[in-house]
């Protein structure tokens, strides 16, 4: 067997193996989305409910405020751990978390101020009679969201190392400790949004300061980051490449996380919670899918290196029938999802039809845009992504509004969210295929 083949089977043996326990993760992960929506919909009450999930969507900026340093760390990681330079590699990961925390001191000291100093009841369109305490809420799940921001590059770490199965299982385990933490709550009687808050941003902090010591003291002592080891130039280099994956990044949460808030200011937060149940119950292939995705990411990276070509031929058959498979679960989906809703939520809490749909169809849209945005990112090209991405998310908003304005009605809304990604999904698949076939050239290639 020749060294090429050697590598190349065991990319796909360690491949194989994470998809596998990431399965296990994410099937676990998404059980506990299932079981903790119906414990918190009964503690909080449907408006207080959907106060919390607009919360959740805002903390989701600062976990996407890394200029993009998670991603391009595990991009260049995986690039000198298959040229097996380790000196550099450890200089990565000690300049990355020195500029996390440059970032995150004075972010979380701009957004303290900033709820003390504005009407936060204004801003999230909630009522002062109904949450006495909202800016307690949100000043305790700044800082706990803001602390774990930069404990989180751990997962950015095993996914450069292409065990981002290791990444799923910390966030599992963060999951199953605010599930238990809820239950708690429920349990005593309690209804406070301040209780629920804490153990849903402190349990995932939790997990990854436990992670960190058995990560770089046990497990890879050799790459454990050290402050003497920060170097200026190595975080030049990683910003040069995170900042396309911030832009990309902040985008996104543009697009897919700022829904809950439109919904909240151009309805009323009560509707957030049937729109988060129909996106929750659908996604669930969506976060299938990413499962069997993310471990590709850099092991694309990895095979592109290495100009194993035909390695990534071969994988992206493979997704090709997948998402045939998940076109046809969605379609079932649909048709079940009136028995579904009644027993996962109850009989009393209907959710139209129509919307159910507009969510199935925006979430194949997104599986099958991610289904190359994920190799591409492996490669590192960029630079289209980035703008039509970009593009989208400047679009989405006041076409939402203008939307909104003349059909007040959620269904139009979610139907602008698919909109706005179609031309990002064709512009994915031609470069994709022109990235494969060596047909790349100009801004296709960059």
């Amino acid at each position: 067997m020749s060294m090429d083949n050697s590598i190349s089977q065991k990319r796909s043996s360690r491949l194989q193996k994470n998809i596998l326990i990431s399965f296990i993760a994410k099937g676990w992960s998404a059980l506990i989305v299932l079981l903790i929506v119906p414990v918190t919909l009964n503690c909080l009450g449907d408006y207080t409910n959907g106060v919390w999930l607009t919360i959740s969507s805002v903390m989701l900026w600062i976990d996407n405020m890394d200029i993009g340093l998670g991603n391009g760390m595990r991009n260049k990681l995986a690039i000198y751990l298959a040229h097996g330079d380790e000196q550099h590699a450890r200089s990565l990961i000690s300049s990355t978390f020195a500029m996390l925390t440059y970032i995150i001191i004075p972010t979380l000291l701009i957004l303290l101020v900033f709820i003390l100093t504005s009407d936060t009841y204004e801003l999230f369109n909630v009522e002062p009679a109904k949450i006495g305490n909202l800016d307690q809420v949100l000043m305790v799940t700044v800082t706990l969201v803001c602390t774990t921001f930069i404990f989180k590059l751990i997962g950015n770490f095993y996914m450069g190392l292409q065990l981002p199965a290791v990444s799923n299982l910390l966030i599992a385990i963060g999951q199953t400790l605010a599930l238990i933490g809820t239950y708690i709550v429920s349990l005593s009687g309690s209804h406070s949004l301040l209780h629920i808050a804490l153990v849903n941003t402190a349990c995932p902090l939790l997990v990854y300061f436990l992670a960190y010591p058995y990560t770089f003291y046990f497990k890879y002592p050799h790459l454990r980051p050290a402050f003497g080891l920060v170097d200026l130039q190595e975080a030049k280099a990683v910003i040069n490449m995170g900042i396309r994956f911030f832009i990309i990044q902040i985008s996104g949460v543009i697009l897919f996380m700022t829904s809950n808030i439109l919904i909240s200011k151009l309805f009323t937060p009560a509707l957030v919670t049937p729109y988060q149940i129909a996106y929750r119950y659908f996604s669930i292939l969506l976060v299938g899918f990413t499962v069997i995705c993310m471990p590709f990411w850099n092991a694309t990276t990895d095979a592109y290196e290495r100009g194993d070509i035909q390695w990534i031929h071969n994988a992206t058959r493979k997704l090709r029938l997948m998402t045939i498979g998940i076109f046809i679960c969605l379609i079932v989906m649909i048709i079940v999802s009136d028995f579904v809703y009644a027993k996962w939520i109850g009989q009393d809490f209907a959710i139209d039809k129509k919307m159910s749909i507009a969510v199935a169809i925006y979430i194949f849209i997104l599986i099958y845009s991610m289904r190359y945005s994920y190799f591409i990112n492996g490669i590192g090209k960029l630079c289209l992504q980035l703008i039509f991405t970009a593009s989208a998310a400047i679009l989405f908003i006041p076409l939402a509004y203008i939307v909104v304005k003349f059909t007040n009605d959620i269904v139009w809304f979610i139907a602008v969210m698919c909109i706005v990604n179609i031309p990002g999904l064709i512009i994915n698949r031609v470069q994709f295929n022109k990235l494969i076939n060596g047909h790349a050239t100009g801004i296709w290639n960059k």
